[in-house]
């Protein structure tokens, strides 16, 4: 019975390590992908070094106002004399953190209540998706600008909090439509009749033949959430002044004197916040072909 269960163990290890094999072969030969995570890790690195190495990017250059990229200031100053290439980095810290926190935290929210929905159905589907169509009624930028302004303080925590509770709906429909599919599964009822506890079936037997969708959502919301933070801040409504967040390093641009004068001060941060958002949706299609079950 030992050499068995070792024979089976041997066999489970060898066909673990062969799909591993496969489906990173598959990634690499995604070149879309690999180029996506080159970037996303490249620009991640470069902006968690610098903001551990504590670059200076408050203090004003007075003799350098608003000065064009030269040796001393690769991307040059902003409108008060601050280095721009120490705020981009720093400030990618914070957006990318942005991203990914509350594109975290709203994906296991709404996975979470997506199961719940989907396996129970009745009155707990009915009320939970009556709430989230309640979220869905006003469009999203619009519900978070609302909430914004009751809370009237820009501050990062309130931000966060107003992100995640505002976004979990997209995860919430697909993992409730996953779960309604598959609760009908034979092995799901096998579960069922072996009295197994509820819990563990929906999280431990249901919830890893859903992670597809939930990690493409998790990259598909961290560069949503980068986007919808840029545009906040950008109209004024973001994060406080202090924090040089992407979006907040772009709120300059809104001088038309900015945008026809000193391209520099909103080419560079644009330029940041688009490169890393292609690159994170060029990692999420990469890992969505890889992990499609469908697809194995």
């Amino acid at each position: 019975m030992s050499e068995a269960n070792i024979s089976i163990r041997q066999q489970s290890k060898a066909a673990s390590s062969s799909r591993f094999k496969k489906n990173l072969r598959k990634f690499v030969n995604n070149k879309l992908a690999v180029v996506g995570l080159i970037i996303v890790v490249a620009m991640l690195v470069a902006c968690v070094v610098a903001f551990a190495m504590g670059v200076d990017y408050r203090t004003p250059d007075m003799t350098n106002l608003r000065a064009k990229p030269d040796a001393a200031h690769l991307f040059g100053t902003d409108t008060v004399g601050r280095d721009l290439l120490s705020r981009v980095l720093v400030g990618g810290c914070y957006s990318i953190f942005i991203g990914v926190f509350c594109a975290v935290v709203s994906s296991v929210l709404g996975a979470a209540l997506g199961a719940a929905a989907g396996y129970f159905g009745g009155k707990v589907d009915s009320i939970l998706v009556r709430v989230s169509e309640l979220f869905q009624a006003f469009p999203q930028l619009v519900l978070v600008m609302m909430l914004v302004a009751m809370l009237n303080t820009r501050g990062l925590g309130n931000l966060l909090f107003i992100f995640v509770i505002t976004g979990w709906m997209t995860t919430f429909r697909m993992v409730r439509n996953e779960y309604m599919t598959l609760k009908n599964e034979t092995y799901v009822k096998v579960c069922e009749a072996f009295g197994m506890k509820k819990g563990n079936i929906m999280f431990k037997q249901i919830l890893p033949n859903v992670m597809t969708p939930i990690i493409v959502s998790v990259t598909t919301n961290v560069a949503f959430f980068i986007l919808q933070e840029a545009a906040l801040s950008f109209i004024g409504l973001g994060v406080a002044d202090s924090t040089p967040t992407w979006g907040n390093i772009l709120n300059a641009a809104k001088s038309l004197n900015v945008v026809e004068d000193q391209w520099w001060i909103w080419v560079y941060p644009g330029a940041a916040i688009s490169l890393f958002v292609l690159a994170i949706n060029f990692l999420g299609d990469g890992l969505r072909d890889v992990l499609d079950a469908k697809q194995q």
